[in-house]
């Protein structure tokens, strides 16, 4: 497929893109790395202050790998989802043991690290390297629903029609492909956005499939999940006291954040089976070592 998109998408890209760290040229692959890691499920905002300060204390894999696990969930702080904390500082030791301390270009090899799916692999490969990958992620994916499909939403979960759609639209180019695969990204959260979008902002507003039908709904629920009182907000909860600690917890202290006991020791359970916690013969509780 012919991409008209392309132009208009990397001329308004050249004009109004962010400039965030991670996409600077100094951005070594290791830092494009971690960027994605945090970014997963996670707003801009939130990274920025994080990225920052992670990036200062382990510039490189070498530096994470030299710590124990618990110091990367403690730096993870409230970011969130902090298995994420977890599988970096693994990827860390398998990039020290098996590739030089360096992140590898090949896209099976980024696929077989901990945490990292397709999106996840591509975007790495895309933009620390310059490969022409589909870069799939959820503003990507609203983009092309709209403006070639048609349809307010895409499906919930990425189908092979999508793949192809991407694929058939990246310029053969590769380095050319990762600007336009980062563009139209930069595009689906500035603009093209989930419940607002600025259409009259759109560089390619005049071809959108959606727009000329007269934005008929998705009929799909887009609000965000409760969280007040679940049992992901009863572990962040736990977590915090680890990581506040200079050591060790006695049990009570941890018995004192959330009042249903036995809500609090399923999540107890569930950051012990996640690698998160970690249970002492005396009864007390420590991050990861």
């Amino acid at each position: 497929m012919t991409n008209r998109y392309l132009r208009p998408v990397l001329d308004w890209y050249q004009r109004h893109a962010r400039d965030l760290p991670w996409r600077r040229p100094t951005a070594s692959p290791w830092a494009v790395l971690v960027s994605e890691i945090m970014l997963q499920q996670t707003p801009v905002s939130r990274v920025l202050p994080a990225y920052g300060n992670w990036l200062t204390r382990w510039p490189t894999p070498i530096d994470l790998a030299a710590e124990p696990a618990g110091a990367a969930v403690r730096q993870w702080g409230r970011l969130g989802y902090p298995r994420r904390a977890l599988n970096l500082h693994a990827t860390s030791r398998i990039l020290v043991a098996h590739h030089g301390g360096e992140v590898p270009e090949s896209w099976p090899e980024l696929l077989a690290l901990p945490g990292i799916g397709h999106y996840t692999a591509s975007a790495v490969a895309s933009f620390a390297f310059g490969q022409r990958h589909a870069v799939l992620d959820t503003n990507v994916r609203r983009v092309l629903s709209r403006l070639v499909v048609g349809t307010a939403l895409p499906p919930r979960s990425v189908s092979v029609a999508e793949t192809h759609l991407a694929e058939s639209l990246l310029p053969a180019e590769p380095a050319v492909a990762a600007r336009w695969s980062v563009a139209i990204m930069e595009l689906g959260a500035l603009v093209c956005t989930t419940g607002r979008p600025e259409c009259a902002r759109c560089p390619v507003a005049s071809w959108c499939s959606w727009r000329r039908a007269g934005f008929p709904a998705s009929g799909q629920r887009t609000g965000g999940q409760r969280y007040e009182g679940t049992d992901r907000q009863c572990r962040g909860r736990l977590l915090a006291v680890l990581r506040r600690a200079d050591g060790a917890v006695a049990k009570t202290e941890l018995d004192r954040v959330w009042p249903d006991s036995a809500q609090r020791e399923r999540a107890l359970d569930g950051l012990v089976a996640d690698g998160l916690a970690e249970p002492l013969a005396d009864g007390r509780y420590a991050l990861p070592r």
